[in-house]
This record gives structure tokens, C-alpha cells and sequence, in this order.
């Protein structure tokens, strides 16, 4: 244009307004960059057209490709649900005792069992399956630490899921129970004191007497062991190591033979399918502790297991 002012310092024209004594130079746009500009128009244009991009009243367009984010999910949920369909149906036809020996279905089971462990267990056990942590209620097992009541190997581990602890509807539960020493008379407070002693003597707590072997040999080795390694076929803890459900030191140690622990374990076999609870009882095992698959012994004939279990660690 004729009127255009020309900068004198750069040789640019001006836009034409003046404020304060201050112009603006018209610098034209870089040809790259316009270049851009129109091919981003071109590109939301494309997209506009192919993909859904307009809101109408009811529902988008649905672009020339028909293609949507919630059919992309559609589709991938279905294959994934064919690929967990398929593990599980592997998972319902090897019995657990075998699963060990299939370490590409075992990985898929413990990762199931992961994901089932944080819906059902993680209330009570924790999230690493840690159990009672300091300065919590006492009581909830550590499942990542090789000390089992009732069995470590995969078959015992889904056979305490399935009928539970002490699960007052399910017949076959997990049933011990141990005699309430002091509260219903059965040893006076000086012979509690013994029994006491002579538990945390085992662990170099105490110092052995010969009365208190006398009274652990007369009313606890049945179930705990001449040794106080206990028994699994009853449930009955190991009283020789360092590991306590209830707290090892004298206070909590008395305080479990005057009045015993009776702790409860839903029976998850009415609650899960039995594919669940086998890929529980796979991530429980693959915590820390999980031991090798061995037939449980036969419980003596003589020792009626729900009657004289001890269950006081």
C-alpha cells in the first residue's frame, strides 16, 4: 500500500497504528509456520471426517472409520476375557498339588490370587500378607514367614481356605481348641506360672524348672510335642521358635494359658469358586513361606483333635 510507513531501522513496514509514539512493525509470519497452520486445518479436518468428533443430541458422529473407544475396550475386554477364561479352565483341571510343576499356569495363578487377596484378605492379613502389625490387635497370621499351623504346602494352604478357621458353617472346618488353663481351674496360678516359664524357656526366655516340664509334658505335649514343636494335624503351634500370634513375652504368654485364643477364619469355599481359592492358595504360597506338597499325617486315634488343640501362639 502507498500509505504504508516504513520502519527505517529495519526496513519493515508498520501496521498503521501508533500508541504513544510507539509502532508496530507488520513482520511477516514465518513461511513454516503458516505452512503448519494450514496443515494442522487440513489434519482436524481429516479427523472430523474419520474419527467421532461432533456431539449431537443423542449421541457423536461416528466418523467414516466407525471406530470408537468404547468398542476398542469392547474388543480388548473380550480378549481378555477369552485369555482369563482359557487359564482358569486350565486352572479347574489341575489339581493344586500339581500346579508347581506348570510354572507358566502357576505365574497365572499367583496373579489372580493377587487380585482376589486385595478384595478378601487384605483386611484382616495385610497387604504383603504381613498379618498383626506392631501396635495393632494381635491375632492375624503372617502368611509371609514359614511358620504354619495347619500346613504350608498348596493343597493344606486351599484346604484352609475352603473350610476355614473355626468357621462356624462349615463342617469341615479347621477346628483345634485349647483348654482354658487358669480361668476354668484346671492348673492353679502358681502352676500357670510354671507352664509359662517352661514355654518361654524353650525359646532361652526363662529358665526351665523341673515342675514346669512336669506340667507341660501332663497337659500340653499331646498336642504341642514333647519338644513344643507342635503338631499340624491339630493345629497346634510351634512354641519353640521366635514367631507368637499372641505376643511372646511372659504377660502375653500367661495371659494365653489362663485364657485361650480362639481366633476365626471365614470358610471362603461358600463364598469364592473353587478356581479362586486355588489362585489364593497359590499367592499365599508364593508370599515367602509356601512349602513342598506332603500327604498331612494321620491324626492318632487316641487324640480326638477338636477337643485338645492348643492354638494359644
Amino acid at each position: 500500500m502507498a500509505d504504508q510507513k516504513i520502519d527505517e531501522a529495519t526496513g519493515t513496514a508498520t501496521v498503521g497504528h501508533e500508541w504513544d509514539g510507539i509502532e508496530e512493525l507488520n513482520t511477516p509470519l514465518p513461511r513454516w509456520w503458516v505452512l503448519t497452520f494450514y496443515a494442522s486445518i487440513l489434519f482436524a479436518i481429516g479427523y472430523v471426517v474419520v474419527y467421532p468428533a461432533i456431539p449431537l443430541l443423542s449421541k457423536g458422529t461416528e466418523g467414516l472409520w466407525g471406530w470408537t473407544s468404547r468398542g476398542q475396550l469392547a474388543a480388548e475386554t473380550t480378549a481378555g476375557d477369552a485369555i482369563h477364561a482359557k487359564v482358569r479352565a486350565d486352572l479347574a483341571n489341575v489339581p493344586i498339588e500339581e500346579l508347581g510343576g506348570k510354572p507358566e499356569l502357576l505365574a497365572a495363578a499367583v496373579a489372580g490370587g493377587k487380585a482376589a487377596f486385595r478384595v478378601n484378605c487384605v483386611q484382616c492379613h495385610g497387604a504383603q500378607g504381613g498379618g498383626s502389625a506392631p501396635g495393632t490387635a494381635a491375632g492375624y497370621p503372617n502368611l509371609a514367614d514359614n511358620d504354619w499351623l495347619w500346613g504350608g504346602d498348596l493343597k493344606a494352604i486351599e484346604t484352609t481356605l475352603i473350610h476355614g478357621i473355626r468357621s462356624p458353617d462349615n463342617a469341615a472346618t479347621r477346628m483345634s481348641l485349647m483348654p482354658n488353663f487358669g480361668k476354668d481351674g484346671i492348673l492353679t496360678p502358681a502352676q500357670v506360672t510354671d507352664v509359662t516359664n517352661h514355654v518361654l524357656s524353650l525359646t532361652g526366655k526363662a529358665a526351665p524348672t523341673g515342675s514346669g516340664a512336669a506340667l507341660f509334658t501332663a497337659n500340653c505335649a499331646t498336642c504341642h510335642g514333647p519338644d513344643g514343636k507342635g503338631l499340624r494335624q491339630f493345629g497346634a503351634p510351634n512354641l519353640a521358635d521366635a514367631i507368637w500370634l499372641y505376643g511372646g513375652n511372659p504377660s502375653q504368654v500367661r495371659a494365653s494359658v489362663n485364657v485361650a485364643h480362639a481366633g476365626q477364619m471365614p470358610a471362603w469355599g461358600t463364598r469364592l469358586d473353587p478356581v479362586t481359592i486355588k489362585m489364593l492358595a497359590a499367592y499365599v504360597h508364593s508370599l515367602g513361606g509356601g512349602e513342598k506338597f506332603t500327604p498331612a499325617p494321620e491324626v492318632p486315634a487316641a487324640v480326638p483333635p477338636a477337643a485338645t488343640a492348643a492354638q494359644g501362639k
